[in-house]
């Protein structure tokens, strides 16, 4: 029997299958699959945010594998293994939202008619907020959806949402679509992602030893676009939805907004909410005490649904 390994979220499981799956223009996309060695309780989808890659929720997708969940995802057009949109990788950069949303599709279509059922997506930030875009506007035939820390809206800290468009809208017509919002990646100072130090190093592990899946802070343009998107989910797009969703969230996160985390949850028609106390934005990634808890929750809402 082989010893198990000292640190599972830095090595690929075995089972794990890469590949490029190319989305409807041709553009090419990360993707990976997950199967069961025998029968699956259903297939389940995750999706992760803005500057991810598939490597950093590797505990989690072993979890869910272990409880017999066959897993695909993909990395994002313009982050981690796929595709990028500019000559400097390290910027996230998107011009308009409605493509992600489009990929998105194009793999779900993909996916469900690949895999069995019953199909539920985990999704984390952006990928909460691509998903919800998605069962919105042209629902794909899924059973239940995990929402952690949604982008339905934007936080930052000090600044009133009106002054942020402001400076959005200013950038882009002076000619600066396409440049970085900041000269630094704040991201996880402070501990803004995650309060754990040892997952904190798991990422920089990463992107030091597969620097190729790195990415730092968005454009000015990704900004943009990601305003015009969350303007989307208005509460009649919202209240069209009827897949059952869990939508999860930090109380202080201070990357999104958990006041319309909570609305959303009012207007969903089949929504539950589960709040944590502290933590940072990444609430997969935190500590265990904050995690396990969050695991055992969410597993409690699959549970009824396979």
């Amino acid at each position: 029997m082989n010893a198990p390994l000292a640190n599972p979220r830095r090595h690929i499981p075995d089972g794990m299958h890469f590949t490029e799956w190319r989305a409807r223009d041709g553009w090419p996309l990360r993707s990976f699959s997950w199967p069961q060695p025998g029968a699956a309780r259903g297939s389940l989808l995750f999706l992760t945010g803005r500057g991810d890659f598939i490597e950093k929720y590797l505990e989690v997708l072993i979890h869910w594998h272990r409880a017999g969940w066959t897993i695909a995802g993909f990395d994002w057009r313009g982050q981690g293994g796929s595709g990028r949109m500019l000559a400097d990788p390290l910027i996230c950069h998107q011009s308009d939202f409605d493509i992600l949303v489009a990929d998105l599709a194009g793999f779900v279509d993909h996916w469900i008619a690949e895999t069995t059922g019953p199909h539920v997506i985990v999704a984390h930030s952006m990928g909460a907020h691509l998903t919800l875009r998605m069962l919105a506007e042209r629902p794909q035939g899924i059973d239940a959806a995990v929402l952690n820390s949604a982008m339905i809206g934007i936080r930052v800290k000090g600044v009133p949402p009106w002054l942020v468009g402001a400076l959005v809208r200013s950038a882009v017509a002076v000619g600066l679509s396409d440049r970085r919002i900041s000269r630094r990646d704040i991201g996880d100072v402070g501990g803004r992602m995650t309060s754990c130090p040892d997952r904190r190093a798991d990422k920089m592990w990463w992107k030091a030893t597969r620097p190729e899946l790195a990415s730092g802070v968005p454009s000015w343009s990704w900004v943009r676009a990601a305003f015009a998107s969350i303007a989307r989910l208005t509460d009649t797009a919202l209240g069209q939805i009827r897949t059952p969703i869990l939508l999860t969230a930090a109380r202080a996160d201070p990357i999104v907004d958990v006041g319309a985390i909570e609305h959303a949850a009012r207007v969903l028609p089949y929504a539950e909410l589960t709040i944590i106390e502290g933590g940072g934005h990444e609430i997969l990634r935190e500590v265990d005490a904050r995690r396990l808890p969050l695991l055992a929750r969410i597993d409690e809402f699959l549970d009824r649904i396979a």
